[in-house]
């Protein structure tokens, strides 16, 4: 198969920025620091096998609070008008224009003990709630940060859904609970799958997030590997060996959720 001149530069990228990097992580998951082959930083890895659990746990919370929000946000943008959706879409990613860290930061001034939050409910003589270096904490700052990439390929799709198919529905006696289950929900599978793997494969490889909002107490599989790389215990062998099973696991959770194809969904609602 001949690769045409145009896709030199893409090709050059990906071997670059992605082949290359991949190559590395598992030649040092696979190799100690003399360079022999081993297995035992993947047998180590096991160690933080609970991590890893309670970090694709929240990432799954996070992942299904995005999509319970999204969905409806994206679906009122795709029935609206021009000016009403960019003003939404506006309004969603303006705060992606601010760094990420600085973000995470403000929620830290807000969730604090001496916070925002607390100090409007010790007006009412209730609180202070301890509401920082929790797990809803590190849940609502994934979801804060990573929501819009669930709105965004979910409005994408839900654009596509022409009006008249909708109101072929509703001319057929359809309700409105049927419209949106029988009609709307299943074209907008698509958009639901893309915008699960946007969410999920972030989040659970966070570590800025729990480093701010969940303190020494709610660790991620994100804070492990950083710490084998910058931290004291410098162990790169290591930090490559978490990485590609992390790595692994990402893409055994992308295969399972794309288990029907756009074929399949055709069929399905012809």
């Amino acid at each position: 198969m001949k690769i045409k001149a145009v896709s030199y530069p893409y090709v050059a990228w990906a071997l670059l920025f992605i082949a290359i990097p991949l190559g590395l992580i598992v030649y040092f998951a696979f190799t100690d620091t003399a360079g022999s082959f081993t297995v035992d930083n993947i047998i180590q890895a096991g160690r933080y096998s609970n991590v890893l659990m309670k970090s694709i746990w929240l990432s799954a919370i996070s992942t299904a609070i995005c999509l319970v929000m999204g969905y409806p946000i994206a679906y009122y943008m795709s029935r609206s008008s021009a000016m009403v959706s960019g003003t939404i879409l506006l309004l969603i990613m303006l705060p992606m224009w601010m760094n990420f860290l600085l973000r995470t930061y403000g929620w830290m001034s807000i969730l604090e003990n001496n916070g925002i939050i607390n100090q409007i409910f010790g007006v009412f003589g209730l609180g202070p709630f301890e509401m920082i270096n929790t797990q809803g904490a590190v849940v609502l700052g994934m979801v804060y940060n990573y929501i819009p990439f669930m709105i965004l390929p979910l409005n994408s799709v839900m654009t596509k859904i022409g009006k008249d198919v909708i109101e072929a529905a509703q001319d057929l006696g359809a309700s409105p609970a049927r419209v949106l289950s029988e009609v709307v929900l299943p074209l907008s599978l698509p958009g639901i799958k893309t915008g699960i793997i946007m969410v999920f494969v972030p989040a659970v490889s966070t570590f800025i997030i729990s480093q701010m909002l969940g303190g020494g107490g709610n660790q991620l599989i994100g804070d492990i590997i950083e710490l084998q790389f910058l931290g004291n215990a410098y162990n790169p062998n290591l930090g490559s060996a978490i990485s590609l099973v992390l790595m692994l696991l990402v893409m055994l959770i992308m295969s399972v959720s794309g288990f029907l194809n756009d074929d399949d969904l055709e069929e399905k609602l012809l």
